[in-house]
């Protein structure tokens, strides 16, 4: 599914090395969390794993493809196969709930048909179905990540992306938040996710690659959040 190696990626004109020569594998149907203090490089290898960032150095491959060698215009099929979950959930508000996750498959100009077979099946899957003509404004804090959930499942993509998606949420929420993320990966997602949540890392124990200013400092099968990681967040960024 995803092969990088030897990705460098230096922020000019400063020189801001945020990740130096990293290589790690990632197979089909793994569920990855990626932990480290902020400015670690968390969220720059998952910028340049959806083509946000080109990498300054190294190889990039994703389903066999070179990530930083696509044509502008293949872009967004590169996109279309990714779903991307945010902290802040990223919602349009002045959009309902059937419209914000309509959004995802109209870029990929879906039709309205599907539009209208695909949404409702997917906000009942995240627990939503009442909720698809209210606004974000109207929702919980959970129920917006739900709806940021729902958007990045409904196009079918083989991998999920998720930056802090538990963030700003309470212990509770973040629970039903991760069950969901669990049985996606269940379904054959591959599911890679940032996140700063020791207890969660610690009770479900999946893969676990720890970062420490822009370096992989462990990479562990069924693994914890564990000391490196937890003292790592003096680090400025």
């Amino acid at each position: 599914m995803i092969h990088i190696k030897h990705v460098s990626k230096i922020y000019y004109p400063r020189r801001v090395v945020a990740l130096q020569d990293i290589n790690v594998r990632i197979r089909p149907g793994e569920f990855v969390f990626l932990v480290g203090a902020s400015g670690a490089g968390k969220s720059t290898f998952l910028k340049l794993l959806y083509r946000e960032e080109l990498p300054s150095e190294g190889q990039l491959l994703i389903g066999g493809k070179d990530v930083a060698r696509l044509r502008q215009r293949d872009v967004p099929y590169l996109r279309r196969r990714i779903g991307i979950i945010f902290q802040d959930f990223k919602l349009l508000p002045d959009r309902t709930v059937f419209e914000n996750v309509a959004f995802a498959l109209r870029v990929t100009e879906a039709s309205p048909k599907e539009i209208r077979r695909r949404v409702p099946t997917v906000l009942e899957m995240v627990g939503l179905a009442e909720k698809e003509r209210h606004y974000p404004s109207q929702l919980s804090g959970g129920e917006q990540q739900r709806v940021g959930l729902a958007r990045a499942l409904v196009n079918r993509p083989p991998l999920i992306l998720a930056d802090e998606p538990t963030g700003n949420l309470d212990p509770q929420t973040s629970l039903e938040i991760m069950a969901l993320l669990e049985q996606i990966n269940r379904m054959g997602a591959t599911v890679v996710m940032a996140t700063h949540a020791s207890n969660i890392v610690d009770m479900f124990r999946k893969r676990v690659i720890a970062l420490d200013r822009g370096r992989i400092v462990r990479d562990q099968e069924r693994g914890v959040y564990s000391n490196e990681a937890k003292h790592l967040e003096v680090h400025p960024g």
